[in-house]
């Protein structure tokens, strides 16, 4: 995301308003996020989010420093993953699919909801009279509300690929039987360096982007429809 920003014609302005974008990801989606697992893991019975102090939105115990610093150069990234023991959910397969789930979905969501805001913003403009101050504030309002956005639909599509530890490793436990799956999950620390790698040099940055591009445009074209 920085690396993108910086690459294209610089605009201290947009630049500017990109950082509070991405700082209001980590700080207050994010934080979204990783409750939205621990809320599902505690409906299904299994207390130990709510124990381990993550049954909150407090940012602070959810944030991950290396998680938050790739979102903020590469556009995808991670928090600190909610602890769930699946021996408390009835059904201990689909209980972890569910709350893996549950993550990418509130990005999903919120995505929808940035971005609502930001076609609001493209509509007040072109149906009413506004004078050059309130269409830059008008601009201002849309780069913040379109680039979290972005970076909710980025989340949601990096969190739901089947490796480990991202969220889509835990919807991988249903379709493969549990042999191969726990024999993938010993080498989650070494998949995480390979992750950070492939995306950092923009290997797997440039297919999950152009999934993320399609979500938006499908939000965008709603709206569209809707509003213009």
């Amino acid at each position: 995301m920085l690396f993108s920003l910086l690459n294209s014609e610089f605009d201290f302005a947009e630049f500017l308003i990109s950082m509070f974008s991405i700082a209001f990801v980590v700080f207050c989606t994010m934080p979204v996020h990783e409750f939205s697992h621990a809320f599902v893991a505690t409906k299904l019975g299994d207390q130990t989010p709510r124990l381990q102090g993550r049954l909150t939105l407090n940012p602070m115990a959810h944030i991950s420093p290396i998680g938050a610093l790739m979102i903020l150069l590469v556009g995808f990234g991670y928090a600190k993953p909610v602890s769930v023991n699946p021996r408390n959910f009835k059904d201990p397969k689909k209980g972890m699919a569910l709350v893996a789930v549950a993550g990418p979905v509130s990005n999903l969501v919120m995505g929808f909801i940035a971005e609502f805001f930001a076609v609001i913003c493209v509509a007040v403009s072109k149906n009413i009279s506004v004078n050059q101050q309130n269409i830059m504030l008008l601009s201002a309002i849309y780069i913040f509300f379109n680039f979290a956005a972005i970076i909710n639909v980025n989340l949601a599509v990096f969190n739901l690929l089947p490796i480990p530890p991202l969220d889509g490793s835990r919807i991988l436990q249903l379709l493969i039987p549990s042999k191969h799956y726990f024999k993938i999950m010993q080498y989650e620390r070494y998949i995480v360096i390979v992750v950070f790698i492939l995306i950092v040099t923009g290997v797997l940055t440039a297919p999950l982007s152009l999934l993320s591009n399609v979500i938006m445009s499908l939000y965008e074209r709603l709206f569209e429809l809707i509003l213009l």
